[in-house]
């Protein structure tokens, strides 16, 4: 009882962030809403419109990340394993690369090579958020304490099951660390894929500096930002659901 007493001031903390979030929406509809569009922000500004550039920026958000995940937890796996050690500080280097350029100059290279489109931003935004994740997965799984390991083994748990069992549950908390890192990194350079015809909120933003209308600007602004914060607190709930209880 005492326990679920002390989470409760905690939990209650969570709701502060998207409480927040939901006042910032109201404060830009109801500045947006006083003031007297001319035809073009009233289309970029009209409902349908933001909530189509809404779902493209979630759409390859998502894509991106489940990608990153899928790829760079595995190869993370595989580069921990005895066999890889020589290779891994190779392939990290590599996956600092993409990182390293700017993420607009990622997606002009990727867009001249493979023409534009969604494909072409997804490929920039894994490119981008890969090594994150990847470095928070070999991290998580080289802290995990040798001695548990050998135990399991002297358990006679095989190499699998130690995995499975024993070194990627303690490696969560890191791992999950690198996941929220890499999906708000994709969310704020998912504003970019507007450059190869990817849409999403980054449209609005384009059209607001290109047509110099800064309502429709400060909205693609205002609305990239939520979303980031908003995935972040999503991210960080769920970091708190998937730990490991006693860790």
């Amino acid at each position: 009882m005492a326990k679920k007493q002390a989470e409760l001031p905690r939990w209650i903390g969570y709701l502060v962030k998207p409480i927040l979030l939901g006042l910032a929406c109201l404060a830009l509809y109801l500045w947006i809403s006083s003031l007297d569009l001319d035809s073009i922000e009233q289309r970029e500004l009209n409902a349908d419109n933001i909530a189509q550039r809404f779902v493209e920026h979630l759409e390859i958000t998502g894509v991106a990340t489940a990608v990153v995940v899928v790829l760079a937890v595995s190869t993370g796996v595989l580069l921990t394993r005895p066999f890889a050690r020589r290779i891994s500080p190779i392939l990290v280097n590599i996956a600092n690369i993409g990182q390293g350029v700017p993420s607009i100059g990622v997606l002009v290279l990727l867009a001249i090579f493979f023409g534009l489109g969604f494909r072409t931003a997804l490929a920039a935004l894994i490119a981008y958020a890969f090594l994150p994740v990847l470095r928070n997965t070999m991290v998580g799984l080289q802290q995990v304490d040798r001695s548990v390991i050998e135990a399991g083994r002297g358990m006679g748990m095989s190499k699998t099951a130690v995995l499975f069992r024993i070194e990627l549950p303690l490696a969560v908390p890191i791992t999950l660390a690198g996941i929220r890192t890499a999906l708000v990194i994709t969310v704020g350079t998912a504003t970019l894929a507007t450059f190869v015809g990817a849409g999403g909120l980054g449209a609005l933003i384009e059209t607001g500096i290109t047509l110099n209308r800064t309502p429709v600007l400060i909205a693609g602004a205002v609305l990239t930002s939520v979303l980031a914060l908003f995935i972040d607190w999503l991210a960080g709930v769920a970091e708190e659901i998937l730990r490991p209880r006693g860790l």
